[in-house]
């Protein structure tokens, strides 16, 4: 009997082990990716009510990495459950949503699951940046030279500080080299720093070398 192979596209939703930071940065970008997207009409989470508990997270984990103390860390893990229960409800519904179409998924803000280990050692080919271009104001688009066997592409940004370490970096999901990818809500005049790094079947390769440019 003739066996019928599907590959079917999944969120990445184990992210319980995140630090604060990268889950932030995770939640967020599911938060814009399926705000107001055509694609997604009838979410089974209020899109509202999750930005609530992102920035109800934030306040909490900054306030449980400046001052300490059980309360503080209690209250932050309790906004870590109550984000991530949101998040994982999204997934399920953008796989079931998204037809198995890549660029309608991606689109939602999610990774894509493997299914296999989270970490494996350099699986596909490190991409490049070959270019960060002014768009309008407030946006840069990013260039990124094609890597054989990549799925998609994570490209993270942060401002460049004058002095001390480097911000947060915010992720997103970009399905395609071309057209460039284009890094919107910038501030103009302040430097950023761009990375990406490619998704092929047995999972991500390292981040590629920095990038940088002002944005006006």
């Amino acid at each position: 009997m003739p066996k019928t192979k599907l590959d079917i596209i999944k969120p990445l939703l184990g992210v319980t082990q995140l630090p604060d930071g990268d889950l932030l940065a995770r939640l967020n970008f599911v938060h814009d990716g399926i705000w107001n997207n055509l694609s997604y009409p009838n979410p089974p989470v209020d899109i509202t009510a999750f930005k609530a508990v992102i920035d109800a997270l934030t306040a909490a984990a900054a306030a449980a990495a400046n001052e300490g103390g059980k309360s503080t860390i209690v209250e932050r893990d309790k906004y870590r459950k109550d984000a991530i229960v949101m998040f994982r409800l999204l997934g399920h519904y953008v796989e079931g949503t998204c037809k198995n179409d890549m660029t309608t998924f991606v689109s939602s803000g999610f990774a894509v699951d493997n299914g296999r280990q989270k970490n494996p050692p350099q699986p596909v080919s490190s991409p490049l940046i070959l270019a960060v271009d002014q768009g309008v104001s407030g946006q840069l688009l990013i260039s990124i030279k094609k890597v054989a066997n990549a799925r998609h592409y994570e490209l993270r940004h942060a401002a460049v500080p004058a002095a001390g370490a480097m911000e947060s970096w915010t992720i997103q999901t970009v399905g395609s080299t071309r057209p460039p990818a284009a890094v919107n809500n910038l501030t103009p005049g302040t430097i950023y720093s761009f990375q990406v790094r490619a998704f092929g079947k047995p999972g991500f390769s390292d981040w590629s070398a920095p990038a940088q440019r002002m944005c006006i």
